[in-house]
């Protein structure tokens, strides 16, 4: 993001539009439109001036646009896949929030679940049945959502916590899976070391469950946090 495509937001973001934003500052239209398509650097300082103290920041601010913090977060927020842009923004708009005292009061949202997912002994997935849920919290990008049912992957999931899930059988090392193992429907965490491959509970009271030959094994997809 350079300073003029930031200076465009951040016009928007308060006022709408560029055109009334340079109604309300008494400068022409055409005038503000061309600082931001030949660049701020190319502008009369009166004009910066004025646009600067219409949005409520100093020139100095504007110029440095390329050491700033909004910047550097940025240029850091673009590499992100999508779940963490979401999570950057969410934190985001909490601090404007916190800092305007903006009270935002919950909303029900509507989530459909797909079954249940056993924390414990086993459940079975995919029988067809769904059912549409309340929900208050923040709801990811998913391709399906599932109840937690047991204690073993306490603190983590909670027992009747809803999950969200993406669908795929690409699973890294560590990752939160949703597995069919031995035809029972898992949420685990998928461990590969010098000790082979296995499903791990955060609970130490449930044994690991080991992937070889014995058993059959297939992801549904992964947590997504």
């Amino acid at each position: 993001m350079n300073r003029e495509i930031y200076l465009k937001e951040l016009i928007e973001s308060k006022f709408g539009s560029v055109r009334y934003f340079a109604e309300q500052i008494g400068i022409p239209y055409t005038t503000v439109r061309s600082i931001l398509e030949r660049g701020v650097l190319n502008a009369k300082m009166e004009n910066i001036i004025n646009i600067c103290k219409g949005l409520g920041i100093t020139p100095e601010q504007l110029y440095n646009f390329e050491d700033s913090i909004i910047s550097k977060i940025n240029k850091f927020a673009v590499q992100l896949n999508e779940d963490r842009q979401q999570k950057v923004y969410n934190f985001t708009e909490q601090q404007y929030n916190e800092q305007n005292k903006i009270i935002k009061f919950p909303t029900n949202k509507e989530v459909m679940i797909s079954g249940a997912v056993s924390a414990g002994t086993g459940e079975y997935l995919g029988d067809g049945h769904k059912e549409i849920v309340s929900y208050n919290g923040d709801i990811p990008v998913h391709d399906f959502a599932v109840i937690v049912n047991g204690d073993s992957m306490e603190p983590t999931f909670a027992d009747k916590q809803i999950i969200f899930v993406k669908k795929t059988s690409d699973v890294r090392n560590g990752q939160f899976v949703i597995a069919d193992y031995d035809h029972q429907a898992y949420v685990k965490k998928f461990m590969r070391d010098e000790n082979g491959c296995r499903l791990v509970s955060l609970n130490k009271k449930y044994n690991d469950m080991p992937i070889n030959d014995e058993h059959e094994l297939s992801i549904f997809g992964v947590v997504v946090l």
